[in-house]
């Protein structure tokens, strides 16, 4: 007779002829559910943690701030390095913005095919925007025709930057993992981040999942350290979108503060 394994730690042969019923439903119930462990002799339910396992959406209200901001910080910019027209690209994006809102008013939660393209296009459009007027003021302080007053344009050198800043965190916060409602769906395993509390979930609360603010928070210390710092990149598209975003950094910043210092020299 060929024994089997079980997942009480003993063969088919060694089974009592007259194990009770509730013994042989709890054996099916370990075979049936990969998560139940005997552990000492004690059955133990091994629970994952929030990040892996389906969880409710984000609520909706940070991401919305952050692209309020962008946009009124584009708003705010010079003529000489804005878009035109003005309104175009800002008008664009808070339509966007507004279709987004009214399909997830208070969390995150439905996904569509038109929903995931008006998210994409949306971060999309900030970003040309942005990198309109990052790529005009870099070309006027190349050829020394940027603002002489070092107060407007360490101000709008610091628009671009912050605008930049956020840009990235919304193309962290929409790729990872598919983006928050497959993270809430918990539809991939594999990360694109590893954050400090996927490592050590001991430190970290049971319902602790990566939201807006951590990948906000990963694009900043990116911006300013120019390389990741206690959030590590796995894929390839993490990767190099992480280099883009430090060389843009660097370049707007070692700019803009050479010609302020330059000009109030």
């Amino acid at each position: 007779m060929v024994e089997r394994d079980d997942p009480t730690g003993r063969s088919e042969g060694d089974e009592p002829e007259h194990e009770s019923l509730h013994d042989r439903l709890r054996r099916l119930e370990r075979l049936v559910d990969p998560e139940l462990r005997i552990i000492e002799g004690v059955e133990k339910k091994v629970v994952l943690p929030a990040w892996r396992r389906v969880t409710r959406g984000e609520p909706r209200w940070p991401v919305t701030l952050g692209i309020i901001a962008a946009v009124a910080m584009q708003a705010s910019l010079p003529d000489h390095v804005a878009t035109r027209p003005r309104w175009l690209l800002p008008g664009l994006a808070l339509l966007l913005l507004i279709g987004l809102i009214s399909s997830n008013v208070h969390r995150i939660e439905r996904q569509s095919p038109v929903l995931r393209a008006m998210s994409m296009t949306l971060i999309a459009v900030i970003s040309v925007a942005n990198a309109w007027s990052a790529g005009r003021l870099v070309v006027a302080l190349v050829q020394g025709t940027a603002d002489k007053d070092p107060t407007h344009l360490l101000l709008t050198g610091a628009a671009i930057w912050l605008t930049n800043v956020i840009v990235f965190c919304l193309w962290y916060w929409d790729l990872d993992r598919g983006g928050p409602v497959a993270r809430a769906k918990a539809m991939r395993s594999l990360p694109d981040f590893l954050f400090v509390q996927m490592q050590n979930p001991e430190l970290a609360p049971d319902d602790w999942e990566p939201a807006f603010v951590d990948y906000l928070y990963l694009s900043f210390t990116n911006a300013t350290a120019f390389s990741p710092t206690d959030v590590l990149p796995l894929s390839r598209w993490a990767k190099l979108m992480m280099l883009v975003q430090s060389v843009v950094s660097l370049v707007t910043v070692a700019l803009v503060i050479a010609r302020a210092v330059n000009i109030l020299s």
